[in-house]
């Protein structure tokens, strides 16, 4: 429409200010929109401090994610519950996922610096709280509590540097954002190995204080930005809609062939609950003024093939991160640390990847497919026999596939969106990884979990096998004072169950590879059709170009 071509052509006069207009208060007229805000950097480019600011951030929402991965053992061993194991990884990636949209939207309207530097601090409180849980029930609730605030850490970061960055240096912006993706994801379970070895578990939340502290200190003084705040509301009833929904679809691939039977009442009412949220969610966003993901984003094929795929590749990323470590620690015998250690080709098979993605454009997506498939079937190469070593190594495909994905779909999300969307686009597409991630932790996790306890019951007896997963009784510590009978149980079950997870993890990558395929027949089209400009929000040319 013409009045909204009018409002992104302002938005676009108003994030390319010339700084020395920006320092005298001087707007290009008829643009500011809701939330619009203005860099204040001179022509030097961004300050430094404030972009280490932003930095850390995304580095602590990535790594919290992953920190406890390697201390899960001792964490069930220590509180109990090794049912419950997997949501103390999905109720933080849950709250994360219902808390990113609102965070986005609320930088948009009020102010992208005020809205992070806020997320930062409830993080932390969380993070406190996480640390002192006295049983597994707390942990949960506190993990929860975290995720709402991780929530806007990496949209706020990614929103602000949509704006702070000019669009020249935001290539650079993203490979920065790329080193620190891969070394969290996977220096998360190292550091989270350490911590557990030489102090405590508690201290893999404790950790995080003095880095948000830092943060906090970086951006307040480092950031300038001139903000236009409007009167406009957030969707809440969207908010609370998406949220129902997907905690019913998790719920319903948590509990779904395990606790409740797929043909149950629970599961049906789990599943109705699901569908209804969603699509009337759908219903809200179209009618509402400012909602929490607006629709014109998925205009763009470009924007929603990313989305898919962000969602697959964390599905499958966060699988593999937390239940790899299981396997090392049980199977291979080897100390939290180590397990941490074991799994640095994945990191630096991520690091690499995303290092040369950036300007590889959708064949980077192509090739991130077929990696990300071709790592999940080797890793199911995995027995209770296999060296360490090669265990280890068989996680770098994995992880250069992983790599080359995560770094596509983000630079496709902030190239197909205009300057007023850049909070709830980022939003978006950090929504639905985490959505994919805590889905994937959950029905997964609930595989493993099903398939190691079939395995327990079958050669020990199921009352033995219950009294194992009690709390206090089975812990990687604990494992070498058994006797070799049921050492061995343990690791034929625990390898059984890791390979549900990888099962799980082929058929997601299978379908991701298909999505690539679009994206790649997507992108020879626009080629042909003369030019290498992307599809916008409105369906038109997007005014920020793809990684080129």
């Amino acid at each position: 429409m013409p009045g909204d071509s009018a409002v992104r052509a302002g938005d676009v006069r108003a994030v390319e200010v010339p700084a020395r207009q920006a320092r005298a208060g001087e707007v290009a007229a008829g643009g500011a929109s809701a939330g619009d805000e203005a860099p204040g950097p001179g022509p030097q480019g961004p300050p430094r401090l404030g972009v280490l600011g932003l930095m850390l951030g995304i580095f602590l929402a990535t790594l919290d994610g992953q920190i406890v991965s390697t201390a899960l053992p001792t964490v069930v061993g220590d509180l109990g519950g090794l049912g419950h194991l997997s949501w103390v990884v999905t109720a933080y990636l849950l709250a994360a996922a219902a808390a990113t949209p609102i965070w986005g939207k609320l930088g948009d309207l009020y102010g992208r610096k005020g809205a992070y530097m806020s997320s930062v601090v409830l993080f932390l409180a969380g993070s406190v709280l996480s640390g002192t849980a006295q049983d597994m029930n707390q942990l949960i609730a506190f993990r929860a509590l975290q995720g709402l605030g991780a929530g806007g850490l990496m949209v706020g970061a990614l929103s602000v540097l949509g704006v702070l960055v000019p669009e020249r240096d935001r290539a650079r912006s993203q490979g920065m954002i790329g080193v620190l993706l891969p070394v969290a994801f996977v220096g998360g379970p190292l550091l989270g190995g350490f911590l557990t070895d030489t102090l405590s578990w508690r201290w893999a939340f404790y950790v995080n204080v003095p880095v948000g502290a830092l943060a906090l200190l970086a951006v307040g003084k480092g950031v300038r930005l001139r903000t236009e705040r409007t009167g406009g509301r957030v969707d809440y009833l969207g908010a609370a809609l998406l949220t129902t929904g997907i905690l019913a679809l998790t719920l319903l691939g948590s509990w779904g062939g395990t606790r409740y039977a797929w043909t149950s009442p629970w599961t049906g009412a789990l599943g109705l609950t699901a569908v209804l949220a969603l699509a009337w969610f759908v219903r809200v966003e179209r009618r509402a003024a400012e909602p929490v993901i607006p629709p014109r984003l998925f205009r763009s094929r470009a924007f929603t093939l990313a989305q898919i795929l962000s969602f697959l590749v964390g599905a499958v990323m966060l699988a593999v991160v937390n239940y790899l470590p299981q396997y090392m620690q049980f199977v291979q015998g080897i100390s939290s640390t180590a397990s941490g250690l074991l799994l640095l080709p994945l990191m630096l098979g991520m690091l690499t990847a995303q290092l040369a993605a950036g300007r590889r454009g959708s064949a980077s997506a192509v090739l991130g497919g077929t990696g990300t498939a071709l790592g999940a079937l080797l890793l199911l190469l995995l027995g209770t026999d296999t060296p360490v070593a090669v265990a280890s190594a068989l996680t770098l495909v994995i992880g250069v596939g992983i790599g080359l994905l995560m770094q596509n779909t983000l630079l496709t999300t902030m190239s197909s969106a205009a300057p007023r969307d850049m909070g709830a686009a980022t939003g978006t597409v950090t929504l639905v990884r985490m959505l994919g991630g805590s889905l994937g932790v959950a029905v997964l996790g609930a595989v493993y979990a099903h398939r190691m306890d079939g395995v327990l019951a079958e050669r020990l007896g199921t009352p033995a096998a219950d009294r194992l997963t009690a709390g206090g009784t089975l812990t990687p510590a604990l494992l070498g004072d058994m006797p070799a009978a049921v050492r061995d149980t343990v690791r034929e079950a625990v390898t059984s169950g890791l390979h549900g997870v990888l099962v799980g993890a082929v058929l997601l990558s299978a379908v991701a590879l298909g999505v690539t395929a679009a994206v790649r027949a997507r992108g020879t089209g626009e080629r042909r059709g003369g030019g290498d400009r992307t599809e916008g929000a409105d369906g038109g040319p997007a005014r920020n170009r793809a990684a080129e």
